[in-house]
């Protein structure tokens, strides 16, 4: 009966110790749990920019008035009947 006990004990102690210090212990799952939470936020942040990304290359595909805004803003381009006017304050 004693060597059962003992058996028991040894074994309880060694699944114990495969829990807390082992591998997949409750500190490397939770390790784990953090990366995998900061993971799926940098995926969000990417989706999120991935949507503005494939709404502005919509816009450029389907119509001029963004084309115009670009290449006014970015280019300083004007229309040849357009007179631009400069402001400095």
């Amino acid at each position: 009966m004693k060597i059962i006990v003992l058996i028991l004990i040894v074994l309880i102690g060694q699944l114990q110790y495969r829990l807390w210090f082992g591998d997949g212990s409750i500190n490397e799952i939770n390790v784990y749990q953090t990366r995998l939470n900061e993971l799926k936020l940098q995926v969000d942040e990417k989706k999120h920019r991935n949507d503005r990304l494939y709404a502005e290359v919509l816009d450029l595909r389907k119509g001029q008035e963004a084309v115009e805004e670009r290449a006014r803003n970015e280019l300083g381009m004007i229309k040849p009947s357009e007179t631009f006017i400069q402001v400095i304050e």
